[in-house]
């Protein structure tokens, strides 16, 4: 009974949709206001001088760990999403998650200096690893197969993200900037916590399907010898990464270069477990090829979309005239452009998809992915101009370049999340959202490998590459649905 009052078509308690959405947009909108509130000051914390309030770090050296900051948080949601899957539900994840979260931003709020920051870090990959990829698939399980508002559902959510991103950088970037870094920090504490309260209260409506592991784990019946090799390889990676921290070589750069390989490798490993596994049928095998490209595609977008925090923050702090308006624009406002942008225009896409569908015109998923990351590789491109002159540019430079992103990013994000749900195999559901949400890590992998080229003198050329590459793939990803009838497929709900 609570599946049907949940994931039923009758059920339209929230802009027509299931009920439970409500709870899930309002929870992901405080968690994301925690998340990018942290995130729109982290750069400057590190960077900023000691007598200012800051870590004192090289810039080049913030910028990458920023990027694989990213890359391991949400690396981290293949491990979660395998927990959810075997041991927690998606319910329970979602609140262990969070409650991991909330105590990562009290670390930061403490001037505790790079030991905090470094804690910090591990209480927050490891929960949005839990959070992100449980909350996000259940989303998906508020609707039933063949539902035509699964896209517009999660476009709906996905504004439920921007909210919380959106006001972020305004209230914790000001205070952080023109206050004390670590009140804007404790403010982000506040945010999860109030979203942790939300979900508690309304948990509720999302029925009785997360409340227990799709795919239970039972370790008495997983071979003696496979227990042995898990305990002895956690063990030794746990060593090795003391070791090397007593002995002095667990340096920034042995960090950075490390996330950055296995957020590479680890998307690379689990497509083939995935596609070997005797769980996966033969169909669904079929649909795992035809998400690769798709997953290929969000993986380059995800490198430029995810420099705002990065190579576009320092842009907006060094490169940018914030005096052009009469007043002092903080930096951090600028990312809360996007956000704007994507409230704005996210409910409009979300109509547009079910009108199209109902009229059997929508665009292909393939397509969709295609338009979005030329969007985005544009987005870099139009900063090209402007860099050209050397000087302070105009904020609203920036801001385009901000508002172009967003509207790819409406066009293939949570599509990507919608697609996930859809083409995932049945025992690897969550897994497979984290697998997704791990694009997002591949993406960061690869910037901080490349943010270190960004440079005032090098901003033409390093915006421009970019860009035009980002436009390539993207128009090859068309090219490719065409030729590739799975890919083209891929819009269409699995019949088995």
């Amino acid at each position: 009974m609570a599946r049907s009052l949940t994931g039923t078509k009758s059920a339209r308690g929230f802009f027509g949709h299931p009920p439970g959405l409500a709870t899930l947009f309002f929870t992901e909108a405080w968690e994301r206001f925690s998340y990018y509130g942290m995130k729109a000051i982290l750069l400057y914390f590190m960077y900023d001088r000691v007598g200012e309030g800051g870590l004192g770090l090289p810039s080049d050296t913030a910028r990458a760990l920023v990027a694989v900051y990213g890359a391991a948080i949400y690396l981290a949601a293949i491990g979660g999403g395998w927990v959810t899957d075997r041991v927690l539900g998606t319910v329970r994840s979602t609140l262990y998650g969070g409650v991991l979260i909330m105590c990562g931003h009290l670390c930061l709020a403490l001037p505790a200096g790079a030991g905090a920051l470094y804690l910090s870090m591990v209480f927050i990959v490891l929960g949005t690893g839990l959070l992100k990829p449980s909350i996000s698939t259940s989303v998906g399980q508020l609707y039933p197969d063949g539902d035509e508002r699964r896209d517009s559902g999660f476009t709906i959510y996905y504004t439920g993200i921007s909210a919380g991103a959106l006001l972020a950088p305004l209230v914790v970037g000001t205070l952080g900037e023109n206050y004390d870094y670590h009140l804007g920090f404790g403010v982000a504490a506040v945010g999860m916590a109030v979203g942790l309260v939300v979900f508690a209260r309304g948990r509720g409506r999302l029925g009785e399907r997360g409340t227990r592991p799709e795919n239970p784990l039972r370790w008495r019946e997983v071979p003696a010898a496979r227990r042995r090799w898990s305990v002895a390889i956690g063990v030794a990676l746990c060593a090795a990464v003391a070791a090397a921290a007593l002995t002095g070589t667990l340096t920034a750069d042995l960090v950075i270069d490390a996330i950055s390989v296995l957020a590479i490798a680890l998307p690379v490993g689990y497509f083939t477990v995935m596609l070997r596994s005797p769980r996966t049928t033969a169909a669904e095998r079929t649909r795992v090829l035809a998400y690769l490209p798709l997953f290929l595609a969000a993986v380059c977008f995800w490198i430029i979309q995810e420099q705002g925090a990065t190579v576009l923050a320092e842009h907006a702090q060094e490169s940018t005239d914030l005096g052009a308006f009469g007043f002092t624009i903080p930096a951090s406002w600028f990312q809360s452009v996007g956000s704007l942008v994507l409230i704005l225009i996210a409910p409009a896409f979300a109509v547009l998809w079910v009108r199209l569908a109902r009229r059997e015109r929508q665009p292909s998923t393939a397509a969709k992915f295609s338009f979005g990351l030329v969007v985005a590789g544009l987005s870099y491109a139009l900063l090209v101009i402007p860099s050209l002159g050397g000087e302070p540019t105009h904020p609203l430079w920036l801001v385009g370049s901000f508002a172009l992103v967003t509207v790819g990013e409406v066009c293939l994000s949570p599509i990507g999340m919608s697609a996930t749900t859809r083409l995932a195999p049945a025992a690897f559901a969550t897994q497979t959202m984290g697998l997704w949400i791990a694009s997002s890590a591949a993406g960061q992998g690869i910037s901080a490998q490349i943010v270190g080229w960004y440079s005032r003198e090098t901003a033409p050329q390093y915006f421009g590459t970019i860009g035009l590459a980002a436009v390539a793939v993207g128009l090859l990803l068309l090219v490719a649905a065409k030729v590739y009838r799975p890919l083209r497929d891929t819009s269409a709900t699995p019949s088995g």
